[in-house]
């Protein structure tokens, strides 16, 4: 389990442990190549010299062989600090505006992270499943961020070991199981290092950021239109930091705060998942099928406590190789935490799993960490420890901060706070420095930005989209009072009216506006 950053990954975003993966194809014909003069002008402040060649490359558009997709690469430098040095080259796609209506530009998306595939998600939801009138007025694109995916993967450990790895026990009870726990978390950075040392250093956000800005101008577009969730909005939010000249419309949705430390974030979010928590206990023990009693929440999280505990000492069986012990059980528990229409199957599989069935359990965790049925992982937990460990100084330096924090983390909440804050210890041994750290971001000067927060968001709680709002100079709150993580297509109309308006009109919601 890693929640240092949110994760929204497109299996959770879909609400289906299922991933429809598509790989760009070599073949097809070139079309829609931006010319030098076209991609230099689209910039409104000079491009500095040495990104010249880089802001005025051509790109060749190809067939996917998803309907309706094209696919290309562009090519960035590895370190924008040496732009004559080394490149790396990232992974696009797109769907052009169907019609009617006048084409407004581009939309940028990305489903968050770090290390979700924008790729994956736009072809298997935002470009096809964004509402019909944002699609026929914006040609829907996605880059798959450095490190992540298409671009250039981070990849740390194999299949097998991620297995091991997952197993691990995260709430550490004696000496010998706080060793095992930082040797667990000190081969998975030396894996890291070993298979992707060359780009470890080269994948920030505020890298990640000056590529979308590239794209911009390749695009054509003047100003950059972009819908990011949960992680994704803070990348959307050091966009306009670095360019607020260029920000057009920007809808940061499951916010993140910029201004915390990683101790600090990480606490909030132990709290935001007790949140959630909480609303699902309240609702479990109102159903006939609740495995956790029919009394109160807090008897419901006793009760959870307890399976915990039973599973820690005694995993049961899956029906294959892996056991469920507590962590995978733990993690299969705050999958279900991200979209309320998953506590049906959370239900189920705690009760199954009470009754010595891990399977169900195991399957929800297997989702969140993209892990096929083959055994083989996706880069998505590599690429957000490799983002996140670069991005802010680790949260804990070593086990005796951690045994510091406990109580904090435990009164954030009595269910995960313990196994969050050994968590959080993960980037205590990455192999390169972090280039970040955690500041305001006020990006004077940006066009309104749309800041969406849901009161009962696990990963990204309420606060965080607050002050977001708050810190930038052109933010506006648009508040959804429900559960789940992020709130854009998730049900609300009054939500997605709002939005709606603001991508197709370029009028922000009033402030401070509420939805349920």
């Amino acid at each position: 389990m890693d929640t240092r950053r949110p994760l929204r990954t497109l299996a959770l975003a879909l609400g289906t442990a299922g991933l429809l993966v598509s790989g760009c194809s070599d073949g097809g014909s070139s079309s829609g190549a931006a010319s030098s003069a076209e991609a230099a002008s689209a910039s409104p402040s000079p491009v500095p010299a040495a990104l010249k060649r880089y802001y005025s490359q051509d790109l060749s558009w190809r067939d996917c062989g998803v309907s309706g997709f094209q696919c290309t690469t562009m090519k960035a430098p590895l370190d924008y600090a040496e732009p004559d040095g080394g490149e790396i080259e990232l992974a696009v796609s797109r769907k052009k505006a169907t019609g009617p209506g006048k084409r407004i530009g581009s939309l940028l998306v990305n489903p968050g992270g770090p290390g979700g595939s924008a790729i994956d998600y736009l072809q298997a939801y935002a470009g096809i499943g964004y509402p019909a009138q944002v699609r026929a007025r914006y040609d829907m694109v996605a880059i798959d961020p450095r490190g992540v995916a298409r671009s250039e993967p981070v990849e740390c450990l194999t299949g097998a070991q991620m297995d091991a790895y997952t197993q691990v026990d995260q709430t550490p009870d004696d000496k010998a199981e706080v060793t095992e726990l930082g040797a667990a978390f000190k081969k998975f950075a030396a894996g890291c290092e070993k298979r992707s040392g060359e780009i470890l250093p080269h994948v920030s956000t505020v890298e990640t950021a000056r590529d979308m800005d590239m794209l911009r101008a390749l695009l054509r577009d003047e100003r950059l239109n972009y819908v990011g969730a949960s992680y994704g909005t803070f990348l959307g939010a050091t966009y306009a930091e670095l360019f607020p000249g260029r920000t057009g419309r920007l809808v940061l949705d499951g916010a993140m705060d910029p201004s915390l430390s990683s101790e600090e974030a990480n606490r909030d979010q132990t709290a935001g998942f007790e949140t959630a928590f909480r609303a699902f206990a309240e609702d479990c023990v109102q159903q006939a099928d609740c495995p956790l009693g029919t009394t109160s929440a807090s008897d419901a999280a006793d009760r959870l406590k307890r399976l915990f505990a039973r599973l820690d000492a005694k995993p049961v069986p899956t029906g294959e190789s892996r056991e469920l012990g507590e962590s995978l059980a733990t993690t299969g528990v705050i999958a279900a935490m991200y979209d309320e229409s998953a506590w049906p199957q959370l239900r189920s599989a705690l009760s199954a799993a009470d009754s010595g069935d891990g399977a169900g359990l195991l399957a929800l965790a297997d989702s969140y960490y993209e892990r096929e049925p083959d055994g083989k992982y996706a880069n998505l937990m590599f690429a957000n420890a490799a983002v996140n460990c670069v991005d802010l100084p680790p949260a804990f330096a070593g086990p005796e901060a951690v045994e510091k924090a406990l109580p904090s983390f435990e009164k954030a909440s009595p269910v995960f706070g313990r196994g969050f804050a050994w968590a959080a210890l993960n980037c205590a041994h990455w192999p390169v420095p972090p280039t970040g750290t955690a500041h305001r971001i006020e990006a004077e000067g940006a066009a309104p930005i749309v800041v969406v927060g849901t009161t009962r968001d696990p990963a990204t709680p309420y606060t965080w989209a607050e002050s977001l709002a708050d810190q930038l100079s052109s933010g506006t709150l648009l508040t959804y009072e429900g559960d789940g993580h992020t709130a854009y297509g998730r049900g609300s109309d009054c939500v997605d009216t709002a939005i709606n308006a603001y991508l197709l009109e370029g009028t922000p919601p009033p402030a401070d506006k509420k939805c349920t």
